[in-house]
C-alpha cells in the first residue's frame, strides 16, 4: 500500500471562473464525490462560490482489485462515513 501525503489544506475555497469541481478536487487531493457531498453539491459550482474544503485526518489511497469496504476502513459503515459513498470500484481514491 502506498498511501499520499497527508498535507495541510484550507478550510475554505472561492471557485473561480472555469473551474470544475473534478479540477478542484483534484488540487486538493480529494475524491470529486466527497467535495460534492460536503457542499450539497448537485451540479458544478458557480465561479465566486465558497466550498468547503474537507479536512481529513487520514491518507488517501487507491484501490486495488479484490479490496473490502471491512479491509480498507475497518466496517462498510467506517468506509461510508469517511468516504461519502457506499459505492467500492478499483482505482478510486479514497480515505482510510
Amino acid at each position: 500500500m502506498k498511501p499520499c501525503l497527508n498535507l495541510p489544506r484550507p478550510e475554505f475555497y472561492r471557485v473561480k471562473p472555469g473551474q470544475t469541481l473534478l479540477g478542484i478536487a483534484d488540487a486538493y487531493g480529494i475524491p470529486p464525490r466527497l467535495l460534492a457531498v460536503e457542499n450539497a453539491l448537485s451540479e458544478e459550482p458557480r465561479a465566486g462560490q465558497v466550498l468547503r474544503i474537507p479536512v481529513k485526518n487520514c491518507n488517501l489511497y487507491r484501490v486495488r482489485g479484490g479490496e473490502s469496504k471491512t479491509q480498507l476502513c475497518g466496517s462498510p459503515e467506517a468506509f461510508e462515513r469517511k468516504n461519502g459513498t457506499v459505492c467500492l470500484y478499483p482505482e478510486q481514491l479514497i480515505f482510510l
